[in-house]
């Protein structure tokens, strides 16, 4: 009785580590980004003139970790952890948003809502290649200077 129960134990102890890790490797823009920018496209312009993403899972959800050097050569730095469930959390060092509202559309896809003083901003489509080695942003939207923003942002996985 006691082998049986062990074995049952170790059984359900296997398969809760192997679907966390299947979870895990279904989030296919986990990892590190760099920007291309000769295949980026920024409305206004300039865009930046580097940019990094870091997406890594976390006991709270997944963190998404942004570095670069602005057009004006400022260095930027932004961050935000979620749960990927289209709820509001707080996001540092963008000026268009202080708010993100990521939502996981399939294990390529997602959609981001940017919120500023609690108005909608900007929707950001992030799109991972069916190979993995391109994650490709479209946003569209108002930036916090009031402009029409209409980019694409192209990034290599490193």
């Amino acid at each position: 009785m006691r082998n049986n129960l062990l074995k049952i134990s170790l059984a359900a102890i296997c398969a809760i580590v192997l679907s966390a890790s299947a979870a895990l490797a279904a989030e296919n823009w986990l990892g590190n980004w760099k920007m291309d920018a000769a295949k980026s496209k920024f409305t206004p312009g300039p865009g930046p003139k580097s940019q990094t993403l870091k997406f890594e899972q976390t006991k709270d959800g997944i963190q998404l970790t942004t570095d670069g050097i602005a057009a004006d050569g400022s260095v930027t730095h932004g961050s935000y952890t979620s749960k990927w469930d289209g709820k509001d959390v707080v996001w540092t060092g963008n000026p268009d948003a202080d708010m993100a509202s990521p939502k996981k559309i399939d294990d390529n896809t997602y959609e981001n809502t940017w919120k500023k003083g609690g108005k909608a901003t900007i929707m950001a489509k992030v799109v991972v290649s069916k190979d993995g080695k391109t994650l490709t942003v479209t946003n569209t939207g108002t930036n916090a200077k009031g402009q029409a923003v209409s980019n694409v942002v192209v990034y290599d996985k490193q």
